[in-house]
């Protein structure tokens, strides 16, 4: 999350009357910026990282783990021992949606030399010990994506505070305290105004993990409720009913710039298509309200928990008040490709505003940029601030980046510049967070070279973008790096040249009916390290980039280690942190097989995870024995 504005933010319902005149200037900012950067060549390739920490106590006589809600006093301790006295300070912190969660990124962002691999994981180790510095006694940072037994589990904050499920409150969650927001005022008008938008509270329905002694069905009671969670919990589901759910949970971003706004779109849907692996890959969320589901990725849970859409817009009641039947929540998988070689893989209907279509089209807006923007603009702006209605459309672009990009981003973040912070010339790739450095380091890395060899080798990994959609369901169930098959490209060398027109598919050797001929059903570890007669593999394919370019030893050693992981992740040989953690789970003495994470298996298992990210103890089955890693 990047810098806040501060004013008096409106209510839902004073939004509602400004919406048509934030979308309209919305469209004007985006022109206007657009028309500045849109010839821009050959910017300085930059990239970076931004990991998200959970602030917590381990309390060693009660043996408990709590979340601690002081993030707003850490932050403002870390800048000002950093940035404010240092413009050129190695770190930079940043708020995030809980009051139990910082950002962390590096000072500046890296540029384009191989040696750059070399220092990603320092940087992180830097950042950690800076913040693990100024924190209080038996308090602890930790990179994990989602806490076991907080949001819901009775004492799971310090200090402790009840829900407020029939009092005045942004949330109104049966679990969720709003101590637990962020105290900026953004954070809670987001909650609150998602809420009344959508004319109930959020529901988040994560299936249970059905061991030997759970419940069947699984039926939990509310003894608060006013009736709308029994209306909106299913049986043998998880229940949960707040933006926290989702938005209070640590991911991992990867942010890269490329050189043109046509280099950042052909990125864009390649890497879209890449999505669903990456996520696979990375999954460390299997536990939720101190339950153990049986999902091992939060994408769902994040993007119900800000699903803002009303009855009407999901279907579930004709259109009346309502204009557009919206498929899916602000927060999903994208709906478009945008570059010209994945026009002709868009098969899913999009729902777009037509004046805005038609606006953009007669503005010089190209169809595939027009339709994407045209798309995002058939939904409300949330967050709006009084002195922020009336702007100067030539200079900033909140309108358009708050209130339409905000929460309205997939795995990949709408393309974003550097220097406006809107669409044009990069992106983010979200991840869930990963316990070390290590591990954060070999994720980031990955994903970055990862684009360079794309970029290189002109890589087409292109597929309909309803078999993306497809992958994204299956990539968050449980065990899915061993048991799930995905959609993928067979011939990823045949690609489309990004400058020619997407209807010459002909001239590409690509069939226009986009049949099963491209792509076929693959395990992730045929997609990373290859099956002879299937898939030569990605990683293969890196080492082979990495043979061709200068590289000094210890950087080449450096990111052989990590790949080392993520092939390793992927074979099965190493275990992904969901995986990890349930089997910790389940090996306890305390664990009864009925799905309950009590406070003593809570409290163990991060005292585990403590030790393995400080360095203190070895964890081979989840890290391996990496050659070196940074202190």
């Amino acid at each position: 999350m990047g810098l806040l504005s501060q004013g008096s933010p409106l209510n839902w319902e004073e939004t509602k009357k400004y919406a048509d005149h934030i979308r309209k200037h919305g469209i004007i900012q985006f022109l206007n910026i657009y028309n500045k950067v849109k010839d821009r060549q050959k910017d300085v390739l930059k990239w970076g990282d931004e990991v998200e920490y959970m602030l917590l106590e381990l309390d060693d006589k009660d043996e408990k783990v709590r979340i601690v809600l002081n993030g707003g006093e850490v932050l403002e301790t870390l800048q000002d021992q950093g940035e404010k006295i240092n413009p050129n300070h190695p770190t930079l912190w940043r708020p995030e949606y809980g009051s139990y969660m910082i950002e962390g990124t590096p000072g500046q962002p890296y540029g384009g030399t191989m040696s750059e691999f070399n220092t990603v994981e320092g940087n992180m180790g830097k950042r950690r010990r800076e913040a693990s510095s100024v924190l209080n006694q038996n308090e602890t940072l930790c990179t994990i994506t989602s806490f076991p037994r907080y949001l819901g589990c009775p004492g799971f904050t310090k200090p402790e505070y009840r829900p407020t499920p029939v009092e005045k409150g942004v949330s109104k969650s049966l679990f969720f305290p709003d101590e637990a927001i962020n105290r900026h005022p953004r954070f809670s008008t987001l909650t609150r105004n998602i809420r009344h938008r959508r004319g109930e509270k959020i529901a988040i329905n994560v299936p249970i993990f059905k061991d030997k002694r759970t419940p069947s069905p699984f039926v939990e009671k509310f003894p608060e409720d006013d009736g709308e969670a029994a209306r909106a919990a299913l049986p043998d589901h998880i229940y949960m009913d707040a933006m926290g759910f989702g938005m209070g949970n640590c991911c991992l971003q990867v942010t890269f710039q490329a050189c043109s706004i046509d280099e950042a779109r052909y990125l864009y849907d390649q890497l879209a298509t890449f999505c669903p692996i990456v996520m696979a890959l990375s999954a460390a969320s299997p536990f939720y309200r101190g339950y153990v589901s049986d999902i091992d990725c939060r994408w769902g849970v994040i993007s119900a928990s800000v699903d803002d859409r009303t009855r009407e817009e999901r279907g579930l009641e004709p259109l009346k008040n309502n204009k557009y039947r919206i498929f899916k929540s602000r927060y999903d998988s994208i709906d478009s490709y945008l570059s010209n070689c994945g026009e002709k893989y868009n098969d899913i209907d999009l729902t777009i505003d037509e004046e805005i279509y038609q606006q953009l089209l007669d503005a010089g807006i190209d169809k595939l940029l027009a339709q994407h923007i045209a798309h995002l603009f058939i939904r409300d702006p949330l967050s709006v601030f009084q002195e922020k209605i009336h702007l100067d459309d030539e200079n900033e672009s909140d309108h358009f980046e708050y209130s339409f990009r905000f929460l309205a981003e997939p795995p990949i973040n709408q393309l974003a510049d550097d220097e406006s912070r809107v669409p044009t010339h990069g992106g983010n790739y979200k991840l869930c967070v990963q316990l070390t450095d290590f591990e954060n380091a070999a994720y980031v890395v990955f994903v970055v070279l990862l684009t360079r060899v794309i970029l290189s080798y002109k890589l087409d990994f292109l597929i309909p973008l309803s078999k993306v959609d497809e992958n994204m369901k299956v990539a968050q169930k449980r065990n899915v790096v061993q048991e799930g098959m995905f959609y993928f490209r067979k011939d990823i060398y045949k690609g489309c040249n990004p400058v020619l027109d997407g209807t010459a598919s002909a001239q590409n050797g690509l069939e226009t009916d986009c049949g099963n001929e491209e792509y076929t059903l693959m395990s992730i570890d045929t997609i990373i390290n290859g099956k002879e007669g299937v898939f030569q593999g990605l990683i293969p394919i890196l080492n082979c980039y990495l043979e061709n370019m200068e590289v000094d030893v210890d950087t080449r050693c450096t990111i052989l280690n990590y790949l080392k992981l993520i092939k390793k992740r992927a074979s099965g040989e190493l275990m992904t942190m969901a995986k990890w953690m349930r089997e910790f789970v389940a090996k306890h003495p305390q664990y009864k097989q009925d799905s309950i994470i009590t406070d003593k298996i809570n409290y163990d298992l991060f005292r585990k995870c403590d030790r393995i990210a400080k360095g203190e103890e070895q964890c081979p089955e989840l890290i391996g024995n990496p050659v070196n890693t940074f202190k």
